[in-house]
């Protein structure tokens, strides 16, 4: 049977207005059915954007229908009788059962399990053995059948920091589906040196086919899915202290199904624009600031929908001096550049040092087109300078809805510079102007990390925390000296709307009448990434109803598990992946200094209804 794909050009409402369609991946139900400790199955499903808001479901545990009436206000529940191993879900649309149907088999686990094939570890040229860890993955439909598959990063064990010397191993992506299949895996090559700043792959449906796709930078040496070489397999321009600050650099552009490549152009941002890629140690420092490529390779990476429409890959590079982004189009099989943004360039003098360890993207000015926050500085969709605040440098910053009283999208995030910030280490802004709206003395301080989520239901959207002060709320009021000691990640998790802390293997809930933590799960065996940023392989609504997932690797990397919540739910929503700042949020969170994701709206206690998604369908 010839599968006809459905592509939904979606129309998100945002803050009162209707902004462009934009082309989101078709899912399926996302069905899932997880066996609890009470030996009761707990049943998650999706609710879709191209569901009518009207649309209620039939549960069944085989031929059995489980419900005595359409499950109207949520997309989850429990069978406390179980009689079965196998359940479906059927949508009622005015009143008629409808004769689709999607099924899946009881898991005993409140995960799933994904073994893994660890790469064999090897020796530098210094004679330093070294091994591997899965790192950052990533998701994307890569073969258009409604289901995420797992692209995963293979660091190896000397991995470095672009500020220290060293050789590493190569680096490694592979893709799994949800049943444990190895679909392929690239290698990276010797020119690609390993480290957090180094590789970011976005994994999306860049052309529109219903496949995602993988787009990463890649070098002389890098190997396919299929096995086949880009460029010279024998070229070797690692220099005497492992760095890599020569030689061609590529952008391609993988098939997600094979991991195969499909198109390679060389690589912008380049090391230098007159040099090219082979620039003197004098002309990396009269260009980025330092001679031995700290500066010069630190990358970013993200998804953006800059004409609305269709996305577009966002390449990186620079963000203590100079700063550049590149957007990439991928068109008819071709990569195309569509502009570069250089804070070389005149015009754009203001931009140089106000980037971040990550950007985050979002319709900041509502016109239906996202823009690239880089951290303290904001450019348009299409590739002008909207604003730079001045405020300098910071690791960590986070954008949504987070005070409804304040029309559009805020910003938080810290600082670094003490002499660029002046007074506020951790400040809230207004996305679309820069403007400062509250801060906390950074007290002369680098201060390292900022969170904000709605963590407290007694005060209007989100709460706010960092590495200086206490506990703040949207006002910017200090509503506790003590603050949530995890300051990485946060998930939904349980059955309310305020958000959870995820921080290394952990889930706690902040106790706003005690100002302490509870901890709700713990992964015993499994481990995050990333050093001290305890973060997850990835955390997202990947399946199941709208909250979320964490995926986390084993401690011998033999395995890894997405843990799914069991708690059961009275809120509706459609799947925040098909809420686009969010679904771009999941694809650019392995970027450098990894953070959570962000719906567009506000989601938490008090919120007014969730945008409803309304599409349109082509064939």
């Amino acid at each position: 049977m010839k599968r006809i794909t459905l592509i939904a050009f979606i129309c998100i409402a945002s803050f009162g207005k209707i902004s462009a369609q934009k082309q989101l991946e078709k899912l399926n139900r996302g069905i899932t059915a997880v066996k609890t400790a009470d030996n009761a199955v707990y049943i998650g499903w999706r609710l879709l954007a191209t569901d009518p808001a009207d649309i209620s479901f039939n549960i069944y545990s085989g031929k059995k229908k489980l419900n005595n009436t359409p499950v109207t206000s949520s997309t989850n529940f429990v069978d406390t009788n179980v009689s079965g191993e196998e359940y479906s879900i059927k949508a009622v649309v005015k009143g008629k059962e409808q004769k689709n149907a999607e099924s899946v088999k009881v898991n005993s686990n409140p995960y799933i399990s994904i073994p893994l094939s660890v790469p064999a570890g090897g020796k530098t040229p210094s004679g330093q053995d070294y091994s591997y860890n899965a790192n950052d993955a990533s998701v994307g439909d890569v073969d258009g059948d409604g289901e995420y598959e797992i692209i995963l990063k293979w660091d190896p064990s000397n991995a470095k920091d672009n500020s220290q010397k060293g050789y590493t191993g190569n680096v490694y992506l592979d893709a799994y589906k949800l049943d444990g299949k190895k679909l392929w895996r690239i290698d990276l090559g010797r020119n690609i040196r390993a480290g957090a700043h180094y590789t970011q792959f976005m994994v999306y449906d860049f052309d529109g086919d219903g496949k995602a796709e993988i787009i990463c930078k890649t070098a002389d040496g890098t190997t396919d899915g299929t096995g086949k070489v880009i460029g010279d397999s024998k070229a070797d321009f690692r220099n005497e202290s492992g760095y890599v600050l020569s030689g061609p650099e590529f952008l391609t552009v993988f098939e997600g199904s094979t991991g195969k490549a499909l198109d390679t152009q060389d690589f912008y941002p380049k090391r230098d624009v007159q040099a090219g890629d082979n620039p003197t140690p004098e002309e990396m420092k009269a260009g980025w600031g330092d001679a031995y490529g700290n500066r010069i390779d630190r990358y970013v990476s993200a998804v953006a929908y800059l004409a609305g429409k269709r996305p577009s890959f966002i390449a990186g590079r620079g963000y203590y001096t100079r700063l550049v982004r590149t957007a990439w189009d991928f068109r008819n099989g071709k990569l195309e550049r569509r502009w570069i943004f250089d804070s070389k360039d005149e015009p754009n003098a203001a931009y140089a040092g106000m980037g971040n360890h990550s950007m985050t993207v979002g319709d900041v000015d509502v016109d239906g087109k996202d823009e690239i926050i880089n951290g303290s500085s904001v450019i348009d969709d299409d590739g002008n300078g909207l604003y730079s605040t001045g405020l300098g440098h910071g690791d960590a910053l986070h954008m949504s809805d987070m005070d409804p009283t304040n029309s559009g999208l805020e910003i938080w995030q810290s600082y670094e510079e003490p002499k660029k910030y002046v007074k506020y280490g951790l400040g809230l802004k207004d996305a679309k102007t820069g403007k400062t709206l509250w801060g906390v003395d950074g007290e002369g301080k680098d201060v390292g990390r900022a969170m904000a989520a709605d963590i407290d239901p007694t005060h209007p959207g989100y709460e706010y925390w960092g590495a200086v002060g206490g506990l703040y709320n949207s006002k910017g009021e200090k509503i506790s000296d003590s603050r949530p000691s995890s300051m990485n990640f946060a998930v939904w998790w349980d059955a309310d709307l305020t958000r959870e802390l995820l921080d290394k293997n952990r889930i706690d809930k902040w106790d706003y009448k005690t100002a302490t933590t509870k901890n709700l799960f713990t992964a015993e065996g499994f481990t995050s990434n990333n050093g001290t940023k305890g973060t997850p392989a990835l955390s997202a609504d990947l399946f199941g109803d709208w909250r979320e997932e964490v995926i986390l690797r084993k401690e011998d990397n033999s395995e890894l598990r997405i843990y799914t919540t069991t708690i059961p739910s009275t809120n509706r929503f459609v799947t925040l992946m098909q809420d686009s700042q969010y679904r771009v949020a999941v694809a650019w969170q392995n970027s450098s200094y990894n953070q959570p994701p962000h719906p567009s709206f506000f989601l938490g206690e008090g919120m007014k209804p969730a945008p409803f998604i309304k599409p349109t369908s082509k064939k």
